[in-house]
């Protein structure tokens, strides 16, 4: 689009620049003069002010070959440049186009419970051969049923071959017209027959008319190994797919976590808060929840300890991490001094980085096995000052649970402050609530009515009293102390009556 030039008659000084009016020439400017090539330009846009350094032009150019609109298109070129190098990758966009850095944490354990790392560099992997069944059942599907195949696929194509070969090395292909002679198995003709009698064996089917004879020992040696070699791979290979088929993995898909955790009050103290459910009408019997942070730390002695485990809390001392999980249940791990969120306040949670691991275990009520489930929530997916919304009502005969309110979270007053300045504060206005009852009670005591009356009596009756003790003044009040005589017998106590009571 052009521009025209009377459309920058306001333009500030900072944006205009030198070119000739109409009946001028233009001046040279004296190289002594120009300010040096590291000097900063400084331009305005939208409303502020940014500061680059130019590098030495290899060629000054010319005011005379450049119109104004080719000038503020380069300065707006090299702006846009300079902006593009500070926001680098994966920043955000800040107020007026600025790049913000922020970096996104890497999950060590995924939503779905996915434990995100991979081994690499291990040269004994010979380790996986030693233990082929569990080998075997930690791979895939489509591995696992490749296997499959090819075992029987394989020993079929073997022990045809064999029998082939027995018919082959024996003449019974080439007497396969002569009624008189007795093969090592009938009706094997060609490579064909011999593999259909390789699967009637192994499987035991037994068609009838491929029939082994007496009159070849070694083909009833290789029958006998046939069978056992079969039973075997039959063993191996169904048992692999019944683990396989019956592994809890998931079962764990149908026990479901919070998509975020929460940070409340609960009973005057903070606590983090997450929700758990079970989907599933059979239980999950002995559930047991336990609870990782996640974070890298760096030791006194200058160790850095990346991606350090560290317990939390959810109920081990009192057992209530042991669950009757027939309902959604609140996890609660209550933030006191042994937790790693004692020194933590609402603005340091926004800048801290970590992960927090949820672990549920328990056994499966229908096949017995113990099953695990898994679930990770970073920093930036713990609110705080949030509760979770009640999820169950009574209904006529039974409890409801409306699972459609699993996830969802209202705001709660709550001090942004950490536990540890909130435990500091009702300290503070404990002692502070005890010392004011206690002047309080004390000034009653001394300024009330009853404690004048009895003042009065007291200096009326001291004539009376006189020479029966010792007589104590506070503050302008006199007391006469009774002497009394104190006595212990057979463990019991007696006390005198003074004169005066007499």
């Amino acid at each position: 689009m052009a521009l025209d030039n009377t459309g920058f008659s306001s333009c500030p000084e900072s944006l205009s620049l030198p070119f000739p009016e109409k009946g001028e020439e233009p001046v040279e400017e004296d190289p002594k003069d120009a300010p040096p090539t590291d000097l900063q330009n400084t331009f305005e846009e939208l409303g502020h002010v940014v500061t680059t350094e130019t590098a030495p032009p290899t060629q000054p150019p010319t005011s005379n070959n450049m119109s104004f609109q080719a000038k503020m298109a380069a300065r707006e070129a090299q702006a846009n440049q300079h902006r593009k190098k500070l926001q680098g990758v994966g920043q955000e966009r800040g107020k007026f186009g600025w790049g913000r850095s922020r970096r996104k944490r890497q999950r060590y354990v995924e939503k779905n419970g996915r434990c995100n790392v991979q081994h690499g560099n291990m040269r004994k992997t010979y380790r996986y051969l030693t233990d082929i069944f569990t080998t075997l059942v930690d791979l895939n599907w489509r591995c696992s049923l490749l296997v499959f195949v090819l075992a029987y696929a394989v020993t079929w194509l073997f022990f045809g071959a064999i029998w082939y070969l027995i018919a082959y090395c024996r003449g019974d292909l080439d007497h396969l017209e002569d009624e008189t002679w007795t093969p090592c198995v009938n009706n094997v003709n060609g490579f064909i027959s011999a593999f259909l009698f390789s699967i009637e064996t192994e499987t035991t089917i037994g068609y009838g008319h491929r029939v082994i004879t007496d009159q070849c020992p070694v083909g009833t040696m290789l029958l006998l190994l046939q069978a056992i070699l079969g039973s075997m791979v039959n063993a191996f290979m169904v048992g692999c797919m019944f683990v396989k088929i019956s592994q809890p993995n998931k079962r764990a898909e149908t026990l479901v976590f919070s998509r975020n955790a929460v940070i409340s009050l609960r009973d005057d103290r903070l606590c983090l808060m997450f929700r758990v459910g079970d989907l599933r009408s059979s239980h999950i019997v002995g559930a047991n929840m336990r609870a990782k942070l996640i974070k890298s730390k760096q030791t006194q002695e200058g160790e850095f300890i990346p991606l350090d485990q560290t317990d939390i809390s959810v109920g081990f001392e009192t057992g209530d991490d042991r669950l009757f999980l027939v309902s959604p249940l609140v996890i609660s791990h209550e933030i006191d001094v042994r937790s790693p969120f004692w020194d933590m306040s609402q603005g340091q949670l926004e800048k801290e980085d970590f992960e927090i691991v949820v672990i549920l275990e328990g056994m499966v009520e229908a096949t017995g096995m113990t099953c695990q489930a898994r679930s990770s929530y970073l920093a930036e997916e713990v609110l705080w000052g949030h509760r979770f919304s009640p999820m169950m009502s009574l209904a006529e005969g039974f409890f409801d649970v409306d699972y459609g309110a699993f996830h969802h979270t209202f705001e709660v007053n709550t001090p942004s402050c950490s536990a540890r300045e909130l435990a500091l504060a009702t300290a503070r206005l404990d002692a502070h609530l005890y010392w004011s009852i206690s002047s309080r009670l004390d000034e009653d005591k001394w300024e009330g009515p009853n404690l004048t009356e009895q003042t009065g009596k007291s200096t009326d009756s001291e004539s009376v009293r006189e020479g029966d003790g010792p007589t104590f003044t506070v503050g302008g009040v006199t007391n006469t102390q009774d002497q009394s005589v104190v006595g212990e017998q057979n463990g019991s106590v007696t006390t005198d009556q003074s004169e005066s009571e007499a």
